[in-house]
C-alpha cells in the first residue's frame, strides 16, 4: 500500500479525498488543511494543519491541492522531504516558481506531476489517437471554447492560469506540437483584481492555428475543442467525453469556371462510442503507478512548467498588445 497524504480540502481536495479513499493501492494516512476540516470530509483520516505535520505521518507520496499562489514554497517542502507529489494545475503562479519546482522534484529523482486532468478525459484521450494514426489528415487548426460562471472558489488568479491552462496543455498534448506564438486580449467585467475574460490566437511550431475563448461571464457552462483537418473535424466535449466526427463530404465540380477551387462539404457524422471512467481517478491511478513504477501516464511538471509559459505570454501579450514568441522563454530553465 502506498502511503499517501492529501494538502488542501477546498472543492479540488474534496475531490481528491473521495478518490484516494477509494482507490486500489493506496492508503490515505492524513491530510493537511491550514482551516482543518471546515467540510466535515476528513472522516476516517487523520486531520492536521501543515505540511510538516503531515510530514510527520510517515507519507511517501502527496496531492497537494491548495490554491496556486502555495503551489511553490509548498511544493519546495515535500520535495526537500523526499516526497512524491501530484500539484494541481497550474503547477505555480509564475514561470520562476514553476522552474523551480522542476529542478527540485528532477534532482531529487522524485516522480513530481501536474494535475491536468483534461489529459484523461475519454474524449480527448479518444481523439489524440485518432490524430496519431492520421485520421484527420493535415491538421489546421484547434478551436477551444471554455466558458461558464464565475467560480467562488479562485481568489488569487484570472480566467487565464486557473481555466485557460486546461486548453493550453490539451492543445498542445492532442497534436503533439508546441506554441510558436500567440496573441491575447483579455477584460475585467467582474469587478476582481484579475481578468475573467480572454481570447487567444496562436499558432503551434508546426504551423497549426489555435483559438482559445475562455471566460467566467457565462451562465451556461461549454467545454468543447474542434480540431478541423483535411479530412473533417473532431468535436471533442469534455462535459459529456463524447467525441464526435464530421466527415468532409465529397461532390463533383462540373462548373469550369470554379472547378480550381477545392472547397468542402458537408458529409456524414458519426458520434464514437467510447469508455467513460472519471478523469480524475484515471490520473490519481497514473500518479500511483508512477511512483510505484508500474507506468508512466502522468504530466511532468518540465510540461506544466511549459503551460505556465504560454499562460504567462497570454497575460504578457494582452498588456502589451503584441504578439508573443513563446518558443524559447526567456530565463526559465526546468
Amino acid at each position: 500500500m502506498l502511503r499517501i497524504g492529501l494538502v488542501g480540502l477546498g472543492m479540488m481536495g474534496r475531490n481528491h479525498y473521495r478518490v484516494l479513499t477509494s482507490m486500489d493501492g493506496v492508503e490515505l494516512v492524513a491530510v493537511a488543511d491550514e482551516r482543518g476540516d471546515p467540510h466535515a470530509v476528513g472522516a476516517g483520516a487523520r486531520v492536521v494543519t501543515s505540511v510538516a505535520e503531515l510530514l510527520g505521518c510517515g507519507i511517501e507520496a502527496c496531492v497537494l491541492a491548495t490554491s496556486t499562489a502555495t503551489h511553490g514554497a509548498l511544493g519546495l517542502e515535500l520535495a526537500a522531504a523526499g516526497v512524491h507529489t501530484l500539484v494541481e494545475k497550474p503547477l505555480a503562479a509564475d514561470p520562476c516558481s514553476a522552474a523551480e519546482l522542476s529542478r527540485a522534484f528532477d534532482a531529487a529523482g522524485l516522480v513530481g506531476c501536474v494535475g491536468h486532468v483534461e489529459r484523461y478525459n475519454p474524449s480527448l484521450r479518444a481523439l489524440r489517437a485518432r490524430l496519431d494514426v492520421g485520421e484527420l489528415g493535415e491538421i489546421h487548426q484547434v478551436a477551444t471554447r471554455r466558458q461558464g460562471p464565475f467560480p467562488n472558489r479562485i481568489a488569487d488568479v484570472g480566467v487565464v492560469k486557473d481555466l485557460a491552462t486546461h486548453d493550453i496543455d490539451s492543445t498542445a498534448w492532442v497534436t503533439r506540437s508546441s506554441y510558436a506564438t500567440l496573441s491575447a486580449q483579455t477584460a475585467h467585467k467582474s469587478g476582481r483584481e484579475y481578468e475573467d475574460l480572454v481570447a487567444v490566437v496562436g499558432v503551434l511550431s508546426d504551423g497549426t492555428v489555435t483559438s482559445h475563448l475562455v471566460n467566467w461571464l457565462s451562465p451556461m457552462k461549454e467545454r468543447v475543442t474542434v480540431v478541423t483537418g483535411a479530412r473533417g473535424c473532431f468535436v471533442a466535449d469534455t462535459l459529456s467525453a463524447d467525441l464526435t466526427f464530421f466527415e468532409n463530404g465529397v461532390i463533383p465540380t462540373e462548373w469550369d469556371a470554379i472547378a480550381r477551387f477545392r472547397g468542402v462539404s458537408e458529409g456524414n457524422m458519426t458520434r464514437f462510442a467510447i469508455a467513460k471512467p472519471e478523469p480524475l481517478r484515471v490520473e490519481l491511478e497514473a500518479f500511483r503507478d508512477a511512483v510505484l513504477r508500474t507506468g508512466n501516464d502522468i504530466v511532468s511538471m518540465a510540461e506544466g512548467l511549459r503551460t505556465v509559459v504560454v499562460a504567462e505570454a497570454c497575460l504578457e501579450s494582452s498588456r502589451s498588445g503584441a504578439t508573443v514568441d513563446v518558443r524559447v522563454p526567456t530565463g526559465v530553465h526546468a
